[in-house]
């Protein structure tokens, strides 16, 4: 019988996220300033950011977090000139909304690891063939979290990262079902908290979040 699962090379050899559970997606129209909000998020235990391509300024908010010391990425990256100006400006990594091609080239040329989103089997599929670090299953709230389940069936070795519509009260029932990781949005960062900078909520807010995931760790 001819094995059709994926081969061990299909993968990159670094996985991302490779020590992270949560993910703090940062979407928000001003952002005070972003090296305080990643210290913020990683008292409260997040110690990894994605800013999108949705904030105002995202090269900005990059350069100021990374440069400070913070692991940060850039998202809703859609374009390889986008992957670009994010890599320059200190993005660890890449996330895209669906397969981009040309964003998991400008990652794979640069060394960067990119987490593509998909939803379908077929996606997830076409993902791993573009050398995703990751597959982003989006929006996870789709399907809930025995979808994770079902995808780790014909695809166990695959990295899956849960996002859009997660919070506090599933986080851990998307881990327990096979997501490596999940995205925090809204649940810890809601735009109008960030943007007026109190910092105090962030944390509390992430907190609870990893202290929610904390649970399936234990287990």
């Amino acid at each position: 019988m001819t094995d059709l699962s994926f081969p061990r090379d299909s993968f990159p050899s670094e996985p991302f996220p490779s020590d992270e559970q949560v993910i703090a997606v940062v979407r928000a129209p001003r952002i005070p300033d972003a090296a305080a909000l990643c210290s913020a998020l990683a008292e409260g235990g997040i110690s990894l950011t994605e800013f999108t391509y949705t904030t105002p300024d995202v090269t900005q908010h990059l350069e100021r977090a990374s440069k400070a010391g913070w692991r940060v990425g850039v998202g809703t990256v859609l374009t390889a000139d986008q992957a670009e100006r994010g890599m320059a400006a200190g993005a660890s990594f890449l996330v895209t909304p669906g397969c981009r091609p040309e964003v998991a080239e400008a990652g794979r040329s640069a060394g960067v690891p990119v987490v593509l989103g998909a939803l379908t089997p077929t996606e997830v599929a076409r993902a791993v063939d573009l050398g995703a670090a990751a597959v982003k299953v989006f929006p996870a709230r789709a399907f809930g979290p025995g979808y994770f389940k079902d995808l780790r069936g014909p695809y166990p070795e695959v990295r899956l990262v849960a996002s859009g519509g997660v919070n506090a009260g599933n986080a851990a029932e998307f881990l327990a079902q096979g997501a490596l990781a999940v995205c925090a949005g809204t649940d810890v960062v809601p735009p109008e908290v960030v943007a007026a900078g109190d910092w105090a909520e962030i944390t509390r807010r992430a907190r609870v979040f990893t202290e929610a995931c904390a649970v399936v760790a234990a287990g």
